[in-house]
Order: C-alpha cells, then structure tokens, then sequence
C-alpha cells in the first residue's frame, strides 16, 4: 500500500512535467481514494511547479510549458482542496490574491502565468478570469478579503479598466485594505503610479517578487 502511495505523489508530480490534465486529475482522486493527506498531495505538485517556474524565469522552458503544466495542476488542486477542507485542515497561504484580466480584454496568459507563479509560491489565488468587470473584481474582495489585486490588460484602451478599479475601490472603501499590482504589455510603471497602483512588473516571475515585497515577505 505505501509503494501505490508513493506511486501517486510520483504521478501527481510527473503530470505537472508531462503537462498531463487527464492523469494529474486521476491522480488526485486516487489519492483521495488512497487516503493520501491532501496537503502533502498538494505540496508535491508545487514543488514541481515552482520547478517548472524557475526554469521559465532563466530562459530554459517557454510560455507553453508554463501554461501547459499549469493546466495540469489546476486539474487536480480543486479534488485536493475539497478533500482538504473536509478534513478540516487548513493550508496557510503567505497571502491571499484576487486576479484577473480587465473588462473588455480577453487576454489570458499573461495572467495565467502570474496566478500559476503565486500559486507556486505559496499564494492562495483566486482567478477571476478575463473580460472581469469592476464590480466583478470588488464582490471578489469583498468575499474572499485578498491581501492583493492583480489585473491584467494587453491592450492600451483597456489600461483606463484598471484605473476604474482602483477608483471603485476608494468608493467602496476598500483601497486601504489591499494592494494592487498591474501588470500587461500596455502597461508602463508611469502609468501604474498615474493610476494610484501599489506596483508593476513587466515579466511574471518578477510578478512574483513584487507581491512578496508589497507583504512585507
């Protein structure tokens, strides 16, 4: 029974590498069968992610190689968590996130590789998608109480989306309680600061660097 245990962690992390949905997702409900802790589930599958990561950040694995393991832990994390939370164990994540892609903007990688780097590191990310609105991006602070807001917008008339943000945010009273990156090909740190943003950062992996410096971590 410990060599089938062992083998599932080994599947949960070779999914990750492979890029596989299918088995990462198999594996999570065996586990689960197995009666495997959840967390330790969870923490082989971003070790390897963070793996993936750091080779991304030197220039050794490319975008799809990214996004493509992402896939395959975001096909298994949602089996894991519920297990976790039935267990009543709790993860603590060094912050909680809010990402998304900015009304009228359906981009999806760059946040896909930022929210897939978090999660790597130790965030608990909840990701909005893309073409969010404001009201989507402030009914998701007020439920889930992030320590951070991240948006994403590609595209120049889509940058002002996250002005509106942050100004909705003053409105509800809700600035002085997260901090919010930016981040996207049209965006400039001049324009970050212009609209009141607690930071930027052109690449995902320093994404990463800027949220931990913004926690104080």
């Amino acid at each position: 029974m410990e060599e089938e245990k062992k083998q599932t962690l080994e599947n949960l992390r070779k999914a990750v590498f492979e890029y596989d949905k299918e088995l990462a997702q198999a594996s999570a409900k065996k586990a689960v069968e197995q009666g495997l802790d959840p967390l330790e589930a969870l923490d082989v599958m971003t070790v390897a992610i963070r793996e993936i990561g750091d080779a991304f950040g030197r220039g050794e694995l490319w975008l799809p190689d990214l996004v493509g393991a992402s896939d395959a832990m975001q096909a298994a994390v949602p089996i894991l968590e519920d297990e976790i939370k039935k267990r009543g164990e709790t993860r603590k994540p060094l912050g909680i996130v809010v990402a998304g892609t900015v009304f009228g903007d359906i981009h999806n990688i760059g946040k896909t590789m930022v929210t897939t780097l978090l999660t790597s590191a130790g965030f608990q990310v909840y990701d909005l998608g893309v073409n969010v609105h404001a009201k989507g991006f402030i009914d998701a602070i007020k439920k889930y109480n992030p320590d951070l807001l991240a948006m994403s917008a590609l595209m120049t008339t889509t940058c002002t989306e996250q002005e509106k943000v942050i100004k909705e945010l003053e409105k509800e009273g809700l600035r002085e309680k997260v901090k919010v990156m930016v981040g996207g090909a049209a965006v400039t740190e001049e324009f970050a600061k212009s609209i009141g943003a607690d930071g930027y950062d052109p690449t995902a992996p320093g994404a990463v660097e800027l949220a931990l410096k913004l926690l104080g971590k």
